[in-house]
């Protein structure tokens, strides 16, 4: 017999039976609804755990994270798996992110502090130009490539 006279005769004996055996009626509908709500918790579960994964800074659709989302099993808060994808290199992490911010911060302090504090440029040209003596001129290039360096 094919499948829908298969189903077809188990309505007809289950309407049958349901006359007979009204718990057993009952007891079919209950098992219907916990399949159901099963089903329900099974799609609130992956919702969920997708939920995580974005929080934690991820896009399950993406290729490259596709393998990390179904394999990844530890715990489902969003630290955890942003912990575990920065381990897999799969995001950068945030603590580079801060330190070279931090870096670039400091490297734009220094030039304004450098800027308030420092001497008004030497202008060698002229220096070199009055110098008396050959030395002097030599002592005046040695200083200006030690200058020169520090930058």
């Amino acid at each position: 017999m094919s499948d829908a006279n298969y189903e077809f005769e188990d309505d007809a004996v289950q309407d049958q039976q349901q006359s007979k055996d009204p718990m057993r009626a009952h007891m079919r509908k209950l098992e219907a609804e916990n399949k159901a709500l099963r089903e329900q918790a099974a799609g609130a579960e992956a919702a969920q755990r997708e939920l995580n994964f974005v929080k934690a800074g991820m896009d399950p659709n993406d290729p490259k994270y596709k393998y990390f989302v179904k394999g990844y099993d530890g715990e489902l808060t969003p630290e955890a798996i942003r912990q575990a994808a920065e381990e897999a290199s799969l995001i950068p992490s945030q603590n580079k992110e801060v330190a070279a911010e931090q870096q670039s911060w400091n490297r734009v302090a220094q030039a304004a502090r450098a800027g308030e504090t420092s001497e008004p440029p030497v202008d060698y040209a002229e220096r070199v130009a009055n110098a008396k003596s050959p030395d002097e001129v030599m002592q005046l290039l040695a200083q200006a490539r030690a200058e020169a360096e520090k930058y």
